[in-house]
């Protein structure tokens, strides 16, 4: 090779290294931007907390803290105030009413060469120490007045300072499972026991569901990826569960969720990790107060199907002035249920009930009889299994007496059409749904699904419902929109009203409520043609 040519070939070699140089050195910058856009989506405790005061108004410290508003400081409390309900939840302020809230975001408050705004006010970039004095006394770095709407709030050092941190990360953080090209949603099953055929069900509806939503490009550009985490057989051991599951997944949101049996441990851990869940699986939502914001359910629970029995009574001629009474064993899950018969017996005139409980697995049916007709209860309202009601049943008919039974739920419907005659026309039971909810393009839509992916013909009923929740996630993130988080998610939801799923009662949601149909429909079994008939219509409990 010739001296030029050598030094051709080294120079081109050079050029090689430099383009390899620059190259590993756009890969250190993808990754140092990765890095940090991982460590973005993750905020720390006390950002944390300034999240939940900037959208929510409330201090996760449970201290107060009070807006003041206008000349006159008219006193109300932060959560009627909420930084997020004017300047939004990226902070970028939504126009309204011919007022123009601020720009919150970091980058925007802190500008080199200060800001502008439309009425000519000027003022300096902000500081922590500005933005302290523009929360508590209305002032911006320069000492103006804020605009007259700007709310002045009393609160703790240590939240105004947790405000101020999540401040400099408002608009920058992303909530986990979101990505540009996916979101994550997840689910829970019962894998083994006597439930593990249910859970086959409910994994193969979901699955299919959403393999037919990306099959049809997805959301917004996002195929939706969906896991699973298993239940256990103790409550205990589900929480562990759903904890790791909820720490390695990343997951944006849950749909359609087995909670059955884990209420108490399941539903506070979503708050905890502040994961929106659609749908779960349950008969005992929990909607104490304060309200879970993170869970929505979509059908009544027992308590609320016990009040729609209730109220049916009342309204059924000759049982406003029948004596109630309420058999049940006795748990927590069924003292509540206890609470809201008495609750909606009074409402409708019915006086106090008879409560009559007793330890699950060791029920005295002659002995309840006994009692029930001493003290004039010609109306039951019974929360025990299909056995212990055809026990009850058997005990009355040898003495001929034939009480009213009410029947929340489909517990005790096992076995109902042996039932002694003489109670034809006695049994009512309560049904969160039935046949008539379904329109005809809901039931084919399902159907088609259901033939195109072989869904398995049992456990309907499981299935419908997890159709229907992940029906409902689908929707509102649709309204939520590209720019997606889980406050706009939860805020969607909220937006729901009498939305038609095809397969159920419609569901409402809103900032005040999480149970979508808040209701049952009562149905009467005709035991000579062994068959259930409509009793009612829709039976609303607000």
């Amino acid at each position: 090779m010739r001296p030029q040519q050598q030094g051709a070939g080294g120079r081109a070699a050079l050029r090689r290294l430099a383009l390899l140089a620059q190259l590993a050195g756009v890969l250190v910058l993808c990754c140092l931007a990765c890095a940090r856009a991982t460590a973005q989506a993750s905020l720390t405790p006390r950002e944390s907390r300034g999240r939940q005061i900037y959208l929510q108004g409330t201090s996760p410290a449970g201290r107060e803290i009070l807006a003041y508003i206008g000349e006159a400081s008219l006193e109300v409390p932060g959560s009627a105030m909420a930084c997020a309900n004017c300047h939004g939840l990226d902070g970028k302020g939504k126009p309204e009413g011919g007022v123009t809230p601020s720009n919150l975001t970091w980058e925007a408050l802190t500008k080199p060469y200060g800001v502008t705004h439309a009425d000519g006010r000027r003022h300096p970039p902000y500081t922590e120490r500005g933005l302290d004095l523009a929360v508590t006394r209305g002032t911006d770095p320069a000492g103006n007045r804020l605009q007259n709407v700007m709310p002045r709030y009393a609160m703790s050092r240590d939240d105004l300072a947790d405000l101020i941190a999540y401040l400099k990360r408002l608009g920058t953080d992303r909530d986990p499972g979101i990505g540009e090209d996916k979101i994550v949603v997840g689910t829970a099953v019962p894998a083994r026991g006597a439930l593990a055929e249910m859970g086959q069900a409910i994994k193969a509806v979901t699955t299919a569901y959403f393999d037919e939503l990306n099959s049809q490009g997805g959301l917004y550009g996002r195929r939706v990826e969906l896991k699973f985490v298993e239940t256990a057989e103790t409550p205990a051991a589900t929480r562990a569960n759903f904890e790791h599951f909820l720490k390695d997944e990343q997951v944006f949101a849950m749909t359609g969720a087995f909670i059955a049996g884990a209420e108490k441990e399941i539903v506070p851990l979503m708050a905890q990790h502040e994961v929106p869940l659609v749908g779960p699986l349950t008969l005992y939502p929990q909607t104490g107060f304060p309200l879970n914001r993170q869970v929505f359910y979509l059908l009544a629970g027992m308590d609320v199907q016990a009040r729609a029995l209730v109220k049916f009574a009342a309204k059924r001629p000759g049982l406003k002035k029948a004596g109630l009474a309420v058999v049940y064993p006795t748990s927590t899950l069924n003292a509540d249920i206890l609470e809201a018969a008495k609750d909606q017996s009074k409402l409708d005139g019915l006086g106090e009930p008879q409560a009559d409980g007793y330890e699950g697995g060791r029920f005295d049916a002659a002995g309840t009889i006994k009692r029930l007709r001493q003290g004039n209860r010609d109306v039951i309202l019974f929360v025990g299994s299909g056995e212990e009601a055809l026990a009850l049943m058997a005990e009355a008919d040898k003495l001929g007496w034939f009480p009213t039974l009410l029947l929340p739920g489909t517990g005790g419907a096992a076995g109902i059409f042996n039932a002694p005659l003489g109670f034809d026309g006695k049994l009512f039971f309560s049904f969160p749904i039935t046949p008539a909810n379904q329109s005809a393009e809901g039931a084919r839509q399902f159907r088609a699904l259901a033939e195109k992916y072989k869904l398995p013909p049992h456990h309907q009923a499981a299935q419908l419902s997890a159709y229907s929740s992940a029906i409902i996630l689908t929707e509102a993130l649709r309204r939520a929109g590209r720019e997606l988080s889980r406050e706009k998610l939860i805020a969607a939801l909220e937006g729901l009203n009498e939305y038609p799923t095809g397969l159920m009662p419609p569901i409402t949601y809103g900032p005040n409520r999480r149970v979508g149909a808040s209701g049952a429909y009562v149905v009467t079994v005709a035991l000579k043609e062994k068959r259930f008939l409509p009793a009612s219509g829709w039976i609303s409990i607000n």
